[in-house]
């Protein structure tokens, strides 16, 4: 006769997990010896290494019962069963493995890889990876909401990061990112913004946005921006004191001549393609 010790060591499992088939029910509890220690045969040997080669194969242990007193047939059916089961088990870890490796990736977890190309390319003409960042966080936040859009959208930002006196301009709010509010240098910045807004909106007109979005997302985008960068509310102050007023969807204050031209000006096309400029996010 057996200890439990030993009838382990000779199925290869441990105590624990005799002890656990015995509370699954699927090991029968032996006779005890006049001390109260069970005390197993070799036929509880053979049912453990049966019950552990199941258990092994994947079976669940809800299933090694039934697959233990299976005749053949039956005994086939169910290993066809749980095959089935194993191989959706195994797709699914292929997606997680999927999803970790977009994780180890970076930009493009939550990204479309037209805009992973766009954030790329602003590391390639040297913008500070802070306002990468920020860019980053607002496509997520974009491609959350319009993800059909996304590609028309991001088409347009690729041809609008060409755009040379566009570029300075966002390079130098990017050179700003960290300022404080009462930066000497913001007074100017404000200027070129609102000149080059002024540009865009003159070339705009008569056009009608393609890719419009909701107020909920302006909003949510602005808040982004005013959080990201400590200068923010006082650049927009500058701006309204020169006739703008928002960010992410810039317009006039002038109900008069309201235009939308959104910060997609603040990174706009080619000015001779004044549709593009418009559409910029």
């Amino acid at each position: 006769m057996l200890t439990i010790s030993q009838l382990a060591s000779y199925a290869g499992v441990t105590v624990r997990a005799v002890r656990h088939y015995h509370a699954k029910g699927l090991l029968p509890e032996p006779e005890r010896d006049h001390s109260g220690y069970r005390r197993y045969n070799a036929a509880a040997v053979v049912e453990l290494v049966r019950i552990r080669t199941l258990a092994d194969a994947g079976v669940p242990l809800s299933r090694v019962r039934e697959l233990l007193a299976a005749g053949d047939q039956e005994f086939a059916a169910a290993v066809e069963d749980i095959d089935h089961r194993l191989r959706a088990e195994i797709r699914e870890l292929q997606r997680h493995r999927e999803r970790i490796a977009k994780l180890a990736a970076g930009d493009s977890l939550a990204l479309p890889p037209e805009a992973v190309a766009y954030l790329d390319r602003m590391r390639e003409l040297g913008f500070r990876q802070r306002l990468i960042e920020v860019e980053r966080d607002s496509w997520i936040l974009v491609a959350a909401q319009m993800p059909d859009e996304v590609p028309a959208l991001m088409t347009i930002k690729h041809a609008q990061i060409e755009h040379e006196e566009l570029r300075r301009l966002y390079l130098d709010i990017g050179d700003l990112a960290d300022c404080a509010p009462e930066d000497p240098r913001l007074p100017a910045l404000a200027d070129r913004v609102a000149a080059f807004i002024e540009g865009m909106a003159a070339e705009a007109v008569g056009w009608e946005e393609e890719h419009p979005v909701s107020d909920d997302l302006v909003a949510l985008l602005d808040a982004a921006f005013v959080e990201s960068f400590p200068c923010a509310p006082r650049l927009l102050e500058l701006l309204e004191e020169r006739g703008w007023t928002g960010w992410t969807n810039i317009r006039r204050m002038n109900p008069r001549c309201d235009r939308t031209v959104g910060h997609r000006a603040l990174t706009g096309a080619d000015r001779g393609d004044a549709k593009n400029d418009r559409q910029l996010m």
